[in-house]
């Protein structure tokens, strides 16, 4: 089967994925929070940036390569972390971060994931990160982050947007429970799906694994929430401090948005600043991390991550042209796991690789961080 043909594009295999996918893993994966205005919002600040293209540059042979936390890395885009990976594809985390080690990119496991940090870090390879959801006692704090380590993860991510658990009106209405029960409704859509449904029964169906180990009793959580929220606590200063003191490499946030924290992060001593509006699942309300990344850009020196909206390779060079450094996928990458299974990752690499170096060509670019030079005027309308 020639890929290419069939799946030119990340809105291919992500139709191929929603074929495969009962209604409610889908929901799950896609759902926004509210009337997911953030979701639209998110997208459609992509659209306003134009970048120049350019006339008699000769030859071009792009260098997709980039700077990050002291690596270099081939390619300016990585995997984002997804809570309860496993539910949309059977051992999603374990072959993603396999994925992750063979293209050289780097791949973060989130707390709430369906492995565990030993299960994971040794397959990711030397960009392994881990990604936080702040748990309120310190002993739970502190031997998380002793597992992760131990288990070979270099970069910490702190996610700090998630202060209370949000509505997701979608996955309510698709019958998802959290954790999942197998209730009539459920099954009738999975035995419409046989793939997703072969592949899972070998595996079973997915829990927390991490966090199985620290909360075992999950009784008085609404149905929206899930066994995490009982560890959880909402971070400040102090917590970010702490964890600056006890975590030796590097230290991420996600969830900024506002230029105005800045400076507290950069004195908290972290080493990049994740542009992220949790890709809309969190507060409707919420600006499009595209239409603040130039102010947050001209607040700081820090590295830039920026997640959200990605539909190809020119969207990160729009990403970039507008000041990030690096560009993490989520949904994306369980698109193409979903459709294609362990093929669909290494297939989604390539198809982003084509068109970064497609559109380089078309801006005679040799370096990709010299697309900031060929933004047009009023980029973000």
């Amino acid at each position: 089967m020639d890929l290419d043909t069939r799946y030119p594009s990340l809105a291919d295999l992500a139709a191929r994925a929603r074929a495969r996918l009962p209604r409610f893993v889908w929901e799950y994966l896609e759902a926004g929070t509210g009337a997911e205005e953030a979701r639209a919002r998110t997208r459609a600040a992509f659209e306003r940036v134009t970048v120049l293209p350019s006339i008699l540059h000769g030859d071009i042979t792009p260098d997709l390569s980039v700077q990050l936390l002291g690596s270099t890395l081939p390619l300016p885009f990585g995997m984002a972390p997804v809570g309860m990976a496993g539910l949309v594809w059977p051992d999603a985390e374990r072959h993603l971060a396999r994925a992750a080690r063979k293209l050289d990119l780097p791949y973060t496991l989130s707390t709430v994931a369906s492995q565990t940090p030993e299960a994971v870090g040794p397959l990711a390879g030397d960009h392994a990160w881990f990604q936080m959801y702040p748990p309120r006692d310190p002993e739970i704090r502190a031997d998380m982050l002793r597992r992760a380590r131990k288990s070979g993860f270099r970069v910490l991510v702190l996610t700090a947007d998630v202060p209370v658990a949000s509505r997701r009106e979608r996955q309510l209405r698709s019958g998802l429970t959290q954790p999942p029960r197998l209730t009539p409704r459920l099954l009738a859509q999975i035995a419409a799906r046989p793939a997703w449904a072969l592949a899972m029964a070998r595996t079973g169906m997915p829990r927390m694994r991490l966090i199985d180990d620290y909360a075992p009793d999950t009784k008085g959580l609404p149905s929206t929430a899930h066994a995490g929220y009982l560890l959880r606590t909402s971070p400040d200063a102090a917590y970010l401090h702490w964890l600056r003191d006890h975590w030796d490499g590097p230290l991420i946030v996600k969830g900024v948005l506002d230029m105005r924290d800045v400076p507290r992060l950069e004195n908290a001593g972290v080493d990049a600043l994740w542009i992220s509006n949790h890709g809309g699942r969190q507060f409707d309300a919420a600006p499009a991390p595209l239409s603040v990344l130039p102010r947050i850009r001209d607040a700081t020196r820090l590295p830039l991550i920026l997640d959200g909206g990605i539909t190809g390779g020119l969207d990160i060079l729009r990403a970039i042209a507008l000041g990030a450094d690096f560009v993490m996928l989520g949904r994306a990458w369980h698109h193409a796991l979903a459709a294609l299974g362990t093929r669909g990752p290494y297939h989604l690499a390539e198809i982003l690789r084509r068109d970064l170096e497609a559109n380089m060509g078309q801006m005679g670019l040799s370096r990709v961080r010299d697309v900031r030079d060929r933004l047009a005027p009023h980029p973000t309308g």
